[in-house]
């Protein structure tokens, strides 16, 4: 959201140093490491998640979709590295523009939300264990994916608005015309402003407090039942992993985004600000959009470490590959020795009836 206000937003910014340099050598660099590690993770996820398919249950259902959120936001970095190595040259027309932005927004909150369903999965899971098989199943599971992949998409929407524009001799995207006149750029700040607060606070606040909560409650459970806990090791270790990665994920990506988008959309309404604090606060539009879009890397930890099974699966699935390539061999070489077998009877046939001549006479 504040990515399009990073080099042209104020009169003041007009005056000093441009960032773009810096802004195209971090953007191009950190979205090819995060389109590497992103991809070949949630692929790698994907395919255990849909080869295991059948051992499904609610806490995967929601691995699945987080899973293809990250994929369909990953898929589109590659559009973004070519626009920042290409020093702010877009080339890939306004609709995909649109889609890049939209893409991104739209798996930033659906991951949030995924996390935020899957904490109370574990929640109900440990603290109502006996509640947890009325409230919790693969149906209901289903249809809160399918709720948060509408209301995202739907209130994600503002973004498909605005693509591709002119700019001197150049086609831009993810930034704002630089000939916008200080009312246009007043009014678009407003809405930015407003999308900014609705999304802060149902996309970041509330789900924060709902894990905050569960959290909480699991560790109360947890320390409160040590004994009954020590016999299942295995999904106490699961919630610990959970925590700890949802939590990173949250402190590391999803809170210093926000924080830094509601402080300077609110610092461009400000005159007089000096030259290093406009470029201190452009850059760090750029670092905090990275460690957003960073969240991709966070997801296959969460599939690995806290997933039910996964780790199971995954071994199962490559006992599959070896015991179906072990048995392809095993016929080879069956098949090998028959036909060697063939070959020598072959060979030993014509001699008997020389054989049995020679005893006649």
């Amino acid at each position: 959201m504040t990515e399009v206000y990073t080099n042209s937003s104020s009169n003041e910014s007009h005056t000093c140093p441009s960032i773009d340099e810096f802004r195209n050598q971090i953007y191009s660099t950190i979205y090819s490491f995060i389109f590497v590690v992103g991809l070949s993770g949630n692929s790698f996820a994907l395919y255990v998640l849909v080869k295991t398919f059948k051992q499904r249950t609610a806490f995967n259902i929601y691995m699945l979709n987080l899973a293809i959120s990250d994929l369909l936001c990953v898929c589109t970095l590659p559009l973004r590295v070519a626009y920042y190595s290409s020093k702010g040259r877009w080339i890939f027309g306004s609709f995909m523009c649109r889609i890049s932005s939209y893409a991104f927004y739209v798996n930033l909150y659906c991951s949030i939300y995924f996390m935020t369903a899957m904490s109370f999965t574990r929640f109900i899971a440990i603290v109502f264990p006996v509640q947890n098989l009325k409230i919790v199943n693969i149906k209901k599971a289903k249809i809160v994916c399918s709720v948060i992949w509408i209301f995202v998409m739907l209130t994600s929407t503002p973004f498909l608005m605005k693509g591709s524009h002119i700019d001197g001799n150049k086609t831009k995207c993810f930034e704002p015309p630089s000939h916008s006149s200080k009312k246009a750029v007043s009014k678009g700040l407003k809405t930015l402003l407003t999308l900014n607060y609705i999304s802060l606070i149902l996309g970041f606040i509330i789900p924060f407090l709902i894990i905050i909560i569960c959290y909480a409650f699991i560790v109360k459970s947890l320390l409160k039942s040590t004994a009954a806990i020590n016999k299942k090791k295995a999904s106490r270790r699961k919630a610990i992993h959970l925590i700890i990665i949802v939590l990173t994920a949250f402190l590391v990506s999803f809170m210093p985004y926000h924080i830094q988008r509601t402080v300077h959309l609110h610092s461009l309404f400000q005159a007089g600000e000096n030259c290093d604090e406009i470029i201190y606060m452009q850059k760090s539009v750029v670092v905090t959009l990275c460690l957003a879009t960073a969240n991709t890397c966070f997801d296959p930890l969460l599939y690995f470490f806290s997933g039910e099974n996964f780790r199971r699966r995954l071994a199962s699935s490559f006992r599959r590959k070896s015991s179906v390539s072990s048995n392809q061999m095993s016929n080879k070489r069956s098949i090998g020795r028959l036909m060697e077998q063939e070959k020598n009877d072959d060979a030993t046939t014509p001699d008997q009836p020389k054989k049995r001549n020679s005893d006649d006479n």
